[in-house]
């Protein structure tokens, strides 16, 4: 063999090995940017494999819930079950946090007193953490029903740390350029923005959550725009179920592009669930 005839196969195997790989990848999902936990007594120290779909952020919904405070150092009653920070610290899936400040389970309880939020979170701003913190997420939902949020929530964010999050959502069904406009007229420009896609009760469909996506990004920038991937699904009788592996990948699919966050991590995305997303789809027919 001479020396063209050797460096012409070398130079075709190059070639194909690229096309080899995405050709086995090809139906493969994008990685996930991160999990939310939301601690409770009962899943205070999460625990996954969420770091091999490509998690490695972690948002924590809140640090303080009704008064019950899941860090030390605050005069609020301290959770019965206390979250291992510096367990979670080494944890591949939260090398960087994002932490949820004070919240409420009720929504109504929450946007009635954010005055009262504002305070409590005071205390956890301080409280020692031993973890990378990447921004902070004040844990108010917002939708455009609320019809007050401007003037109750805009002075307590103005007086919140940055990188500041909030996530939002759409009730109403006004659409996401409704929605886009809206908050475009009195969000601080630089708070960033968590849009909850809807699909955990079949409030919307993987593609029409991707178009919210979209439009708040085309109003608000988009880099101030990620995406909560909705993890549940409802079940009968009343309450939430995992949603499955075949119910999932098409809102990550649909989501190309953006940070992704799953939630639930702990209540909802279990290790055999992980291995399932894991696993190459089907090609589509």
């Amino acid at each position: 063999m001479n020396g063209s005839s050797l460096r012409a196969i070398v130079t075709a195997l190059a070639l194909a090995v690229p096309c080899l790989t995405s050709c086995a990848n090809g139906n493969a999902l994008p990685p996930v940017a991160g999990i939310v936990w939301q601690p409770d007594s009962d899943h205070a120290n999460p625990r996954g494999d969420w770091d091999k779909l490509g998690a490695h952020e972690l948002l924590v919904q809140w640090t303080a819930v009704d008064g019950i405070a899941f860090v030390g150092g605050t005069t609020m009653r301290a959770s019965a079950n206390m979250p291992d920070w510096n367990r979670i610290a080494r944890e591949p899936w939260a090398r960087d946090v994002i932490v949820g400040l004070a919240g409420r389970f009720g929504e109504n309880a929450a946007r009635a007193d954010t005055a009262a939020l504002l305070r409590e979170s005071a205390q956890l701003m301080q409280a020692p953490l031993p973890v990378h913190i990447t921004g902070w997420y004040f844990p108010v939902e917002l939708d455009p029903s609320w019809k007050s949020a401007a003037a109750t929530l805009r002075p307590v964010l103005d007086a919140l740390p940055r990188p500041l999050w909030i996530s939002v959502y759409d009730r109403q069904n006004v659409g996401g350029d409704a929605l886009a406009t809206w908050l475009a007229s009195w969000l601080p420009q630089d708070v960033g923005v968590l849009l909850q896609d809807g699909c955990g009760e079949y409030a919307r469909e993987p593609r029409i959550a991707r178009q919210y996506a979209d439009q708040l990004s085309a109003k608000l920038g988009k880099a101030r725009v990620r995406i909560i991937a909705e993890a549940f699904r409802p079940q009968p009788g009343g309450g939430m179920r995992a949603a499955t592996a075949d119910e999932l990948r098409p809102q990550l699919d649909a989501y190309r592009g953006y940070r992704v966050y799953l939630f639930d991590g702990p209540h909802y995305v279990s290790d055999q669930l992980v291995r399932e997303l894991q696993a190459t789809q089907p090609p589509s027919h």
